[in-house]
């Protein structure tokens, strides 16, 4: 199909943005370089943290790019259940010689401000996660020129994205790392996702605009796999934790083929909000108790996560990754777009010549 979005990338391959550090200007601007869609993460940084980031990637390629930006949260009602389980944190606190953070610490993400840097200096994507924009911004950025994208994670939500305006639909499986865009955070719906191949041919049914798929893909098979569903291009985040451009922690990185880390889980333990990580102490041992209290949750662990990673300790770490994480590998993020290309290219030859073998 073609499109808008498509037409600024030659080759379907989309680099997820992986808040915390990961998608930094040079790996975007690595993938964009190699002809698919680098992205920058806003989420937790400032508007000024993001516009400089904005500003260094665009000294380094003139090819398009995106931006993620994280939706505001609403309030929640379990303020106890926070002070419970930052109790039960005690003893990490005390083990990394650290304080927990504070878990009032903001529920928007400076949501207006990056808004307002990303209308004034448009760029030529805009992505948002865990829920929708007003009709009234979707529309100002396409007065701006921006093309925007939306997480869903049902066909429900696909079809609010498409009322809202949005001009494509990322449809993010449950095997994806790193967080759950959900619009609504629901307890009695953890564990009851739907895998990526059934969600896109689902959401293809249920709306007219570009669908995106996203989660577990690491070859150019499973590119073609999803092409072949419906979808106009696919998001790879684990694919690019790996690279040598990504700023994910070393430890991060090892972890993902580390035999160590056996399998990833959807959790609450270090953010309040599922996300699916490879499961190490920290998980085990805390992800049965963590309340549904995002941002909350990840405002108090934060310290810790900062802690363990500089003493070296990869069990106190959020490990985020996909469920096709042993399938990593090491390779400067524009030979691994061509090594991609290149399979879903002969995935398509293997394609036809098994269609006219009949």
């Amino acid at each position: 199909m073609s499109s808008a979005l498509t037409d600024l990338f030659p080759q379907p391959i989309v680099q997820a943005p992986m808040a915390g550090g990961v998608s930094v200007p040079q790996l975007a601007a690595a993938v964009s370089e190699a002809g698919g869609l680098g992205f920058l993460a806003a989420g937790y940084k400032t508007a000024d943290g993001m516009y400089q980031e904005i500003k260094q990637l665009r000294g380094l390629t003139n090819r398009p790019f995106g931006v993620n930006v994280f939706m505001p949260q609403p309030e929640h009602a379990e303020s106890g259940a926070v002070e419970v389980y930052a109790h039960q944190l005690a003893g990490e606190a005390a083990w990394y010689e650290t304080e927990l953070g504070d878990p009032d610490s903001g529920r928007d993400d400076g949501y207006d401000a990056k808004l307002a840097v990303l209308l004034d200096n448009p760029v030529p994507v805009v992505s948002f996660h865990f829920g929708v924009p007003s009709r009234e911004v979707l529309d100002r950025f396409r007065q701006a020129g921006t093309l925007t994208l939306v997480t869903a994670t049902t066909a429900e939500e696909a079809r609010a994205v498409e009322r809202a305006g949005a001009d494509a639909v990322i449809a993010q499986g449950v095997e994806a790392g790193g967080h759950q865009g959900t619009h609504r955070d629901l307890p009695e719906n953890d564990g009851s996702g739907t895998g990526l191949l059934s969600l896109v041919a689902q959401i293809r049914e249920a709306v007219r605009i570009p669908v995106v798929a996203a989660g577990g893909i690491m070859r150019g098979s499973q590119i073609a796999a999803v092409l072949a569903a419906g979808a106009s291009a696919a998001q790879l985040g684990t694919a690019f934790l790996a690279t040598p451009e990504s700023g994910a922690h070393a430890l991060h990185k090892q972890a993902l083929t580390n035999p160590l880390f056996a399998r990833t889980e959807l959790s609450r333990a270090f953010t309040g909000r599922p996300a699916r990580a490879l499961v190490n102490r920290f998980v085990r041992e805390h992800g049965p108790y963590a309340p549904a209290a995002y941002p909350e949750v990840n405002h108090l662990t934060a310290p810790l996560r900062k802690a363990a990673a500089k003493a070296g300790d990869a069990q106190g770490m959020a490990l985020w990754a996909g469920q096709g994480h042993r399938m990593a590998r090491e390779l400067p993020a524009g030979q691994l777009v061509e090594v991609l290309a290149a399979e879903l290219a002969e995935a398509g030859t293997a394609s036809s010549a098994g269609g006219g073998a009949r």
